[in-house]
């Protein structure tokens, strides 16, 4: 197994230190040079790398042909959204399974350059201008925006989209959020969005990313109610043909407004862009090869190096591709949730850290094809290593005392086995550590203070997973820990999760190259007693807290950088969760069909699909007759 997403988002106590408490300023500014009319693109440091009359993005294929049928199974996922199930169109909200794809039928102001870190160039809206205070944001409307009813997008819908989530959208869009004051249309081509003073870097461009709703749609519905009825969108892409659970189709618009716009052409190529939801990732598997869909990024080494050898794939009929990834991996692990009491002692997670034998499992599981995460910034320069440099020891110092001296010095990393599946230096560190902790063993089974056996259940909603923790729960019970693993569907798992009724489960960390206000849903305080957080493990640690924002706050990339080390050690010293494993390449196979860019964008999600492929003709041509 692989990534599970490509995914995939505060109050501080007393005595911490405040973002302004750590030498913050005013905010840089977030633009290229405006003019009169304001400026045409946005970013997190003011670079761009577009000028105002740009064409299109140097990384597409402007001749790109429209046609064809791009069918996949769910890659990532986001918000409410499942990948094996749906039960809504609403995927902006905590209710319900939301459908994958819903995103290709909105539109947002800005939309992101991938070839850049986080610059973002005008969509729906055709300008922005800023104030001084970088407080006040004022995009200009298209006059040509349309719905896909034809009816006009104006900044009324855009003041109440904003809105709208800010009040009754996703936990997690709320937590990001947190800094935009409001949204109001000063006329029908003009949106004004207010910021609150010391606000976060980046949640400018999360707003020039939200999706855009229709205001008199909503006008007779309940915006946070899951619903199947299809939303009225605007985007390259409207609702088809579907069935709940099962599939999913988005249907080009052929007329569509925007096509023609710099930073869409060559995009959205496809006629249909269709989701196929499987309940199990072998039968999934079994669903390709059996052409029930056309493009598959394999996240399971298993079957990438021991299934790919069906008749389709020996005589060419299906290619695979192996494309780096360059983006930030994130951090994907077993997360401990420390809002339970046995957890408590970060001696007792050490423990079970200690009782994964990675290496083993890389190599009797995963083909040896993935190397061990140690950080939720990896594959990234903001991983600390060596002892603190001084700038990090400049934001840790308020905090010695507060936090382990380990921060102090070189950051924690998981131990390396001997490969056995059973390495008794290791676990007899883990026995070690558990004994410190005030865990006994009587009659063979680990003690805990109140005089329970400690227990511990894997919450799992996908069999395929089931071998990685093998080992592991044999090596727990070596300990004396009753490890049991629970199977259930995606519906309960996402419930349990999203109420935070596990011990352990399986989440990734997926952060941007210049991560700011995303970083509070996984790491603060207020997303630990936020329900559907992605703050899983219930950190809820005061310096924590502040060295995101100062994160948030940081006025350059350096600073950024910086401070993103500083939160690394910190959050490794705690222990929250047991790391697993990432890989630096997306492994595609598709039928052979499409084709992409020679050279993908190094920011494109997903290997740049299916925004970026087009469909081949003559390729599909020849893939009939050789059938």
């Amino acid at each position: 197994m692989a990534f599970l997403s490509r995914r995939h988002v505060l109050g501080l106590g007393a005595g911490v230190l405040g973002a302004g408490a750590l030498g913050t300023s005013s905010l840089r500014p977030m633009f290229a040079a405006e003019t009169g009319s304001g400026a045409h693109g946005i970013s997190a440091f003011g670079d761009l790398k577009y000028p105002a009359d740009f064409q299109r993005f140097d990384y597409v294929n402007p001749d790109a042909p429209k046609g064809g049928l791009f069918s996949l199974i769910p890659p990532t996922r986001a918000y409410n959204q499942s990948f094996f199930t749906f039960n809504s169109l609403n995927a902006y909200v905590l209710k319900g399974e939301g459908a994958q794809g819903m995103d290709l039928t909105f539109v947002s102001l800005m939309a992101r350059a991938n070839d850049e870190p986080d610059a973002m160039y005008g969509l729906a809206a055709k300008s922005v201008q800023i104030s001084p205070d970088r407080l006040e944001y004022r995009f200009k409307i298209r006059p040509e925006a349309r719905f896909h009813d034809g009816s006009k997008l104006t900044a009324q819908d855009a003041a109440f989209s904003f809105n709208a989530l800010k009040a009754k959208g996703h936990p997690l869009i709320i937590v990001q959020l947190r800094d935009l004051v409001k949204a109001e249309a000063a006329d029908d081509a003009t949106v004004v969005v207010t910021f609150a003073p010391n606000r976060a870097r980046d949640v400018p461009l999360y707003v020039a990313g939200l999706p855009i709703f229709s205001k008199a749609y909503y006008s007779t519905r309940a915006f946070e109610e899951s619903s199947l009825d299809t939303p009225l969108g605007s985007g390259p892409y409207r609702v088809g043909k579907f069935e709940a659970n099962r599939f999913i189709e988005f249907d080009r618009v052929k007329d569509w407004w925007a096509a023609g716009l710099p930073v869409n052409r060559g995009s959205y190529n496809f006629d249909v862009i269709r989701y196929e939801f499987y309940r199990d990732r072998d039968v999934a598997f079994e669903g390709f090869t059996g052409k029930n869909y056309l493009f598959r990024e394999e996240f399971t080494s298993r079957i990438w190096a021991t299934r790919y050898d069906f008749p389709a794939m020996k005589d060419g009929r299906v290619k695979r591709e192996m494309v780096p990834d360059e983006t930030p991996s994130g951090g994907q692990g077993w997360f401990i949730n420390t809002r339970r009491d046995k957890f408590k002692d970060p001696r007792v997670r050490e423990a079970l850290i200690y009782a994964f034998d990675f290496e083993w499992t890389n190599k009797s599981v995963m083909y040896g094809a993935y190397a061990r995460t140690i950080s939720p910034f990896q594959n990234s320069d903001m991983v600390a290593g060596g002892a603190p440099s001084p700038e990090e020891l400049k934001l840790l110092e308020p905090f010695r005392g507060q936090v382990p001296d380990e921060v102090f010095k070189e950051p924690f990393v998981p131990p390396v086995s001997d490969g056995s599946g059973q390495d008794r230096n290791l676990l007899r560190k883990a026995q070690q550590l558990l004994q410190e902790a005030g865990l006994p063993v009587k009659d063979g089974k680990r003690q805990l203070p109140n005089g329970e056996v400690l227990s511990v259940e894997f919450l799992l909603d996908e069999p395929s997973f089931q071998p990685h923790h093998s080992t592991f729960v044999k090596n727990l019970g070596l300990l004396g820990i009753d490890a049991s693993i629970r199977l259930i569907d995606a519906v309960q798992f996402r419930a349990r999760v999203e109420d935070f009724d596990f011990d352990i489960a399986i989440e990734r960390l997926s952060l941007s190259s210049t991560p700011g206000d995303s970083l509070r849903p996984y790491f603060t305080s207020q997303a630990a007693a936020t329900k559907g957080s992605y703050n899983l493990a219930g950190v809820a640690n005061p310096a924590i807290d502040a060295l995101v924002e100062r994160a948030i706050a940081a006025q350059s990339r350096a600073e950024l950088r910086t401070a993103c080390r500083a939160l690394d050690r910190v959050f490794r010293a705690g222990r929250y969760w047991i790391p697993q494993w990432y890989a630096n390449t997306h492994k595609l196979a598709y039928w052979d069909m499409f084709d992409h860019p020679e050279k993908l964008p190094r920011y494109a999600s997903r290997a740049g699909t299916p925004e970026l492929w087009w469909y081949d003709a003559a390729k599909a041509a020849k893939l009939e007759q050789a059938k």
